[in-house]
């Protein structure tokens, strides 16, 4: 049986651990319902290797809320890992295998939810690929692949889904990053430039379905942990990032799905065109400099109590 700190690692911090189910004790993850009724489409479902990516973790919480979940990915048995999940708490999911950086793709994943679970009321674009081209070295080639996969997915999910949300009810949640805000990695042309485009789109697309009150909005993660990033870091790397903010936590695809539960419930329906950033404070530090506040306040010449 998992251990309640594993489950609790997993985004899950009310647990009930109940009776014997065929003699299996058995562990329920208690469900709020703040997306009862609703239902999701995810792209970037799952996680290109072992953990909890961005796309899995919004998946699953999602669906503990209540939602139904179409999860969907490039590969399809990514997607089918993050169903399981799913399932094996009690949830609905179902996976659909795609390519969201072309229109057939998206307007196939959209009929799909519809003709699976009769509506669609929260899209989640959440697939991203990183680029470390400078200005130098960038091509035309890697430029567009990355922009049609940061940006154009995004678009077209859009284009694919909306007209399938009810009006009153719709919330698209855009995935972008703390590069969309600041110049980093440093040289990172085509990924800064695309993430800072999804911000651009975000309010685009908030001004344009304003009036249908389908809420629009973006998140900016920070240095969170995730299969995607455990491939190129090493330990001492690893634990740079995990301390670069002002909380000094190594932050996990869950804080971002956690965000992403808020924009997709009722509590944000006053909530459109916004950029929620999630990185521990990183992005409001001065770039080299450790903040601590009796330093800061010595710096300043303020008294200190």
């Amino acid at each position: 049986m998992a251990s309640i700190s594993a489950w609790r690692s997993a985004g899950t911090s009310d647990l009930s651990v109940i009776g014997v189910i065929l003699g299996t004790p058995a562990i329920v993850v208690r469900m709020t319902g703040r997306l009862a009724g609703k239902v999701a489409v995810v792209t970037g479902a799952g996680s290109r290797a072992e953990g909890i990516g961005n796309g899995k973790a919004a998946s699953l919480l999602f669906a503990r809320e209540g939602a139904s979940v179409v999860c969907a990915d490039q590969v399809a048995a990514r997607a089918a890992e993050t169903v399981d999940m799913i399932v094996a708490e009690g949830g609905k999911a179902s996976v659909f295998e795609c390519d969201v950086a072309h229109r057939e793709g998206c307007q196939a994943l959209a009929a799909a939810a519809v003709e699976r679970y009769g509506k669609i009321d929260i899209l989640q674009n959440n697939v991203g690929i990183p680029s470390f081209e400078s200005l130098e070295e960038i091509t035309e080639e890697a430029w567009d692949q990355v922009m049609g996969v940061n940006v154009r997915s995004m678009v077209l999910m859009a284009q694919a889904v909306v007209p399938h949300m009810p009006a009153g009810s719709g919330s698209i949640i855009n995935i972008s990053s703390i590069a969309g805000l600041r110049a980093y990695p440093p040289r990172s042309t085509a990924y800064t430039t695309s993430k800072t485009a999804v911000i651009g789109l975000t309010m685009a697309l908030a001004g344009q379905l304003g009036n249908r009150r389908i809420r629009v909005n973006a998140i900016a993660p920070g240095q969170v942990f995730t299969p995607l990033v455990a491939e190129r870091l090493d330990v001492p790397g690893r634990q740079r990032r995990a301390t670069s903010g002002l909380i000094k936590d190594e932050g996990s695809a869950w804080d971002i799905g956690w965000a992403a539960v808020y924009l997709a419930s009722d509590e944000a329906r006053w909530v459109t065109g916004q950029v929620l950033t999630v990185d521990a404070g990183i992005t409001i530090t001065i770039p080299g400099n450790q903040y601590d506040p009796s330093e800061a306040a010595r710096d300043l010449g303020t008294p200190r109590s």
